[in-house]
């Protein structure tokens, strides 16, 4: 029994014994030392940790590192941003030098999505992406300008070459019924813009296609890091409303782990606009004039008729569009640009300014000027992340107020500008000189302040607590100035008829973003998640103000000395989002991928009965390129080396109707009642009022042969939007012609989009690569009740594509009368407007582009040709009836009259036929004014070369030459087939930049 005891005491002792040992073993510190490499060169700035231990060692310019560990068995783990993690166990050794071998593949492309980022190859949506490379140092002002024929499935068409101008950017078709509801979610740094347009329509109409300013301008085009555009559900599904129409995410330029770095670029371009039509001589235009006084039984030409009666020289000649926008104007471009960072902390800092003139000659011409300002920081343990960016730009555009394009159709023997002593020539009051016009100006000059920044912290392992928020202010102010003295003297206008319209809007909008996200690892599976809240606000302070009546034009810029000074619009408005997202993501064995996303969004634009809506989508994916029976078979893995099967479905909404549409709202009237102003009902309230849906399925396959020298991506989409947002049709007697409601309506947009890339050749010295893209897409309205009796019964058709005309069907020129012929197609013996029933598609049937890139040494060759195949108005649907006062394209010239009855163009008329007349309207209105405007565009040649000079202080001088829209191929009647209307078309510039790196 005793012994018992004894064991019993020993055994105590003996446990004791060995924790107190383990824990002495355990706590006991030692210090490791050693060298990290790679390339035999030291690294600097590489990591160095115990797993599971919060001390941390830094590598110094000898790659030299020194670390104390503790504990039994540890792992001492070396990271770099540039390397694989590299993980050593250390055993007993005191002394480890690493090799860092293996660095990150530079074919594998991290796209961006906003919320999170996905490898290229591992993606289940459908991306694109633009880097830097192909979109800087081009003369543009607007980075779509640059992007334009490089996206499948994006068309970008510039409204306008006036410099400040719009895009059209629709991301696989139009999905609304109404004009302004198929406008892209853009995001720049993780802020959303706060307008789709910058500029106030009713000031910029007739100087601006559309009246509209794209926001982008405002955005630096070398400044941007990347630009990639969101496709499918999959992609866009996680932005819920507001990805209906597609998202664009543009990412600007940072700072990178190096020693202070600057650049200093230089560029002058000169620039002319495009030319694709003549038109008539003097005696061609002469002999048109008077075959329509001929043809109208007309004998003596009447007084004011000065082309013809004498009064102006039937000799003359000038070539009015030479004259007004033939003229070549300079451009010019400054940006220093400085770097640095060490492997904590990296920052960027670029200063820009543009300059553009126009051929309009004296001062007119746009200006921008900013910074971008942004730095990334990380904590030595790499746990804490924060990135702040600010960008301000001001933009000057200063134009005359009427788009002179619309002046080179003066008659050609029309008097000359200017008198022989300079003055303006009014030629004894029978000349309207449209250079008087040039004292109406319209300036715009915006102001745009934005700040962004995006945090992450570790919070556990793989567990990250980040937070995105941002504010952006823009302040616009427009002016448009209309004096007395752009009008003929003679009509003795002073002071008292000049006028001035003004217009501010300052728009403020705030955005934050927290989300948590964890992602887990264990034998062949890999999970990610993340989980977030959107709130977002947008508040906009409109005013248009008039005034008239001054008592000199020398105070014409101060409304103040207005004597009648009018308040055309006050308004505020104040827009409020919110939403709930997120997305789960399961990778097998690098084979199968699953990713799902939801997304529940409110917005203050619906009444309280709709104003919360779910979103949401699946996409999957199959890697079958690492199926065994692959990666078992060398020659077939040697051919095809990447395979991709995916697929996507889901749903995304929009909110694209503007503010207080679901209110009651009331409108003041313009009538006194016993001096008191009075209101009218003008919108009824509908508490029912929702959302805009669309449903996107998207099958695609991605294909690498021959190690992925050649690339093939093919997808396939259907987006179906419903609920469509429109005006339900009211009775008279209720007062109101409309209701603002959801309508069973449904539009279906299809489409297949091919990219293809390939390195042709590749070796030390030499290499050539190319790209194409092709999109097919097809539009149509599936289903609308009661189309007839809406208000778009006249614009749509079910099942016909939704960008199509009803239009008269023409026939031919009678030969015998002269007058346009038009089918009478409901057959009830008369012509009418019950007879425009034809209908014609009108906009892109297919596009695509195809660049070309050859590097040798340090010399690189470029080259982007566009295509696209499509119908637009023609020339004649923006001319006035053949034979007044205008001149014509040389092609109206084959026009009838009794010696040339087979004649393409009915008889010239001075306005004196009513049949004529009635025709030429009908004529408009038809299919014979919508023609093939397709073309083939050489949209930008590059070429550049670097000298590497290593000497005082400069380290390499760039220099690149380019043209930018060179040569058009078309058949296209009309001024540009790109550019609708008499506006300035797109203009040729060729250019030459100097980029000098220190």
């Amino acid at each position: 029994m005793k012994k018992n005891q004894m064991s019993l005491g020993y055994l105590k002792m003996s446990l004791v014994a060995t924790m107190v040992l383990s824990a002495y073993a355990q706590g006991q510190e030692r210090t490791i030392t050693g060298t990290v490499t790679a390339n035999q060169k030291p690294i600097e700035g590489v990591l160095v940790f115990q797993e599971g231990n919060d001390s941390v060692a830094q590598t110094n310019a000898s790659g030299h590192y020194q670390l104390k560990i503790k504990g039994n068995n540890p792992v001492l783990i070396f990271k770099h941003p540039d390397y694989s993690e590299t993980r050593v166990e250390v055993g007993k050794l005191s002394t480890i030098n690493v090799l860092l071998q293996k660095e990150k593949q530079i074919d594998e492309v991290i796209l961006n999505t906003g919320y999170y980022q996905v490898k290229d190859k591992e993606r289940t949506g459908n991306i694109a992406k633009l880097t830097n490379k192909q979109l800087e140092n081009q003369p543009v002002i607007n980075v779509l300008s640059a992007a334009q024929g490089r996206l499948s499935g994006v068309s970008i068409v510039q409204n306008s070459g006036a410099p400040g101008g719009g895009f059209d950017i629709q991301i696989r078709g139009k999905n609304s019924l109404r004009p302004d509801g198929s406008y892209p979610l853009i995001i720049v740094d993780g802020v959303p813009l706060n307008a789709q347009n910058n500029s106030i329509s009713s000031l910029s109409s007739g100087i601006l296609s559309k009246g509209e300013s794209s926001p982008l301008n405002s955005i630096n085009p070398n400044d941007i890091e990347s630009f990639e555009v969101l496709k499918d559900a999959d992609a866009t599904a996680i932005y819920g409303s507001r990805g209906a129409n597609g998202v664009v995410l543009i990412t600007t330029k940072r700072g990178k782990n190096q020693k202070l770095s600057a650049e200093l670029l230089l560029n002058t371009s000169v620039s002319k606009v495009n030319q694709f039509i003549t038109f008539a001589d003097t005696p061609q235009y002469l002999q048109m004039r008077k075959d329509a006084y001929q043809l109208d039984n007309i004998v003596n030409y009447p007084a004011t008729a000065y082309d013809v009666n004498g009064k102006w020289d039937s000799q003359r000649y000038t070539d009015w569009y030479k004259k007004f926008i033939g003229k070549s104007y300079l451009n010019m471009q400054q940006q220093l640009t400085l770097s640095s960072g060490s492997t904590q902390t990296q920052w960027y800092m670029s200063i820009h300014r543009q300059e553009q003139d126009t051929p309009y000659g004296k001062d007119f011409g746009y200006q921008r000027k900013g910074f971008n300002l942004n730095m990334v920081h990380q904590s030595v343990d790499q746990k804490f992340r924060i990135s702040p960016t600010i960008y301000y730009t001001l933009q000057d555009n200063n134009l005359i107020d009427r788009d002179l394009t619309a002046q080179i159709i003066l008659s050609t023997n029309a008097p000359s500008l200017y008198t022989d002593t300079g003055a303006l020539n009014w030629e004894n009051n029978t000349f309207d000189n449209p250079i008087a016009k040039l004292e109406n100006k319209f300036n715009s000059q915006l102001k745009t302040f934005s700040a962004q920044v995006n945090s992450q912290y570790e919070i556990l392992p793989k567990v990250l607590l980040k937070l995105n928020a941002g504010y952006t202010q823009t302040l616009q102010d427009e002016e448009r100035l209309n004096p007395s003295t752009a009008y003929n003297p003679n009509l003795n206008y002073t002071s008292t008829n000049s006028i001035i319209y003004l217009g501010n809007v300052q728009r403020n909008s705030w955005i934050v973003e927290p989300q948590i996200s964890w992602s887990k690892e264990w034998k062949e599976h890999r999970i990610s998640t993340l989980i977030g809240l959107t709130l977002e606000e947008k508040k906009d302070h409109i005013q248009r103000l008039q005034g008239s009546d001054f008592a000199s034009n020398d105070l014409i810029q101060n409304i103040a000395n207005a004597r009648v000074q009018k308040v055309n619009e006050d308004s505020r408005v104040q827009y409020r989002y919110s939403a709930f997202y997120g997305r789960f993501n399961y990778d097998y064995s690098g084979k199968y991928l699953l990713n799902l996303t939801a997304r529940r969004d409110g917005s203050s634009r619906f009444g309280a009965n709709n104003r919360f809506a779910n979103f949401g989508a699946v996409g999957a994916a199959w890697i079958f390129s690492k199926e065994n029976l692959f990666q078992e078979n060398e020659g077939l893995r040697n051919f095809l080396s990447f395979g991709k099967i995916r697929a996507s479905i889901g749903t995304a909404g929009s909110d694209l109707i503007g503010d207080y549409q679901y209110l009651d709202t009331y409108t003041t009237g313009t009538l006194l009642y016993d001096g008191v102003v009075g209101m009218y009902p003008s919108r009824l309230y509908n508490p029912n009022f929702s959302w805009e849906k669309t449903t996107k399925l998207e099958a695609a396959i991605e294909l690498g042969f021959l190690r992925e020298r050649i690339n093939l991506n093919l997808s396939w989409y259907r987006n179906r939007s419903s609920n469509q947002l429109v005006g339900v049709p009211l009775a008279a007697t209720t007062g109101f012609l409309s209701l603002q409601s959801n309508f069973p309506a449904k539009v279906q947009n299809t489409g297949l989009e091919a990219e293809f890339s390939a390195s042709i050749y590749k070796n030390t010295s030499f290499k050539w690569e190319v790209s194409a893209n092709f999109t097919l897409p097809k539009s149509k309205l599936l289903s609308y009740d009661n189309l007839s009796s809406s208000s778009y019964a006249s614009t749509y058709v079910v099942g016909e594509p939704m960008n199509i005309k009803k239009v008269y069907e023409f026939k031919r020129v009678d030969p015998t009368t002269g007058i346009y012929q038009f089918s009478d197609l409901n057959g009830d013996g008369k012509l009418d407007s019950n007879d425009r029933q034809k209908v014609v598609e009108i906009g892109m049937k297919h596009f695509g582009g195809i660049s070309n890139q050859f590097r040798y040494q340090n010399l690189s060759l470029s080259f982007l040709v566009q295509y696209v195949k499509q119908k637009q108005y023609s020339m004649d649907y923006n001319l006035s009836l053949l034979g007044i006062q205008r001149n014509i394209p040389t092609y109206m010239l084959n026009y009838w009259t009794p010696e040339n009855t087979d004649a393409q163009y009915q008889r010239p008329s001075t306005g004196g036929n009513s049949e004529a007349l009635t025709a030429f309207s009908r004529y408009n209105a038809s299919d014979a004014v919508i023609v093939d405007a397709s073309f083939i565009r050489l949209n930008n040649v590059q070429l550049s070369y670097k000298f590497p000079l290593n000497s005082k202080g400069i380290e390499s001088l760039t220099l690149i030459g380019q043209a930018q829209n060179l040569v058009t191929i078309t058949n296209y009647k009309g001024l540009d087939p790109e550019v609708n209307g008499l506006y300035l078309p797109t203009m040729k510039t060729f250019s030459m930049t100097a980029i000098i790196k220190f």
